[in-house]
């Protein structure tokens, strides 16, 4: 159940998009823009002002990669994953980026500095592996190189 706040800060954003076609996207991207995350005692409020389901919400939530339902670290480290860069060794870049951080896709060191994304495709597919720490696009990525990246986002 959402606090109070919560609510106030949901009727705001939900205000913003009345009367707007399909506002279930931008009402989620103002949620994660406000909170960092979706918080799930947001999703029965969504499912409510829209008239759809909560399963609709949820669907939508966990269909696209760039919603969380959990806070991100600090900085958020992607990899590409898309062919190209798999190509040039993209795939041991992300093999050392899970040894290096301790966790998976999507997963957020213990610290809370770095969260671990997959991305596909950067548009840097002649300078690949590419990775992205904190919306800065980064070509080239050897095992030298991120480790410095890492080191640098306090992993």
């Amino acid at each position: 159940m959402a606090d109070t706040q919560t609510k106030h800060t949901m009727q705001d954003i939900l205000a913003r998009h009345k009367g707007q076609e399909g506002p279930l996207l931008p009402i989620l991207h103002s949620v994660q823009a406000e909170f960092g995350f979706i918080p799930g005692d947001v999703v029965q409020i969504i499912a409510d002002d829209l008239n759809i389901t909560r399963a609709e919400v949820h669907g939508v939530i966990t269909f696209y990669h760039d919603f969380r339902d959990a806070p991100a670290g600090k900085h958020i480290v992607k990899i590409c994953r898309a062919e190209a860069c798999q190509a040039v060794g993209g795939n041991a870049i992300s093999e050392r980026a899970f040894e290096k951080l301790g966790v998976g896709w999507h997963g957020t060191t213990t610290n809370g500095a770095v969260t671990l994304e997959p991305v596909y495709c950067l548009g840097l597919c002649a300078c690949g592996p590419a990775a992205m720490v904190d919306n800065k696009v980064v070509g080239r990525v050897d095992a030298d190189k991120l480790d410095r990246l890492l080191q640098e986002a306090g992993a």
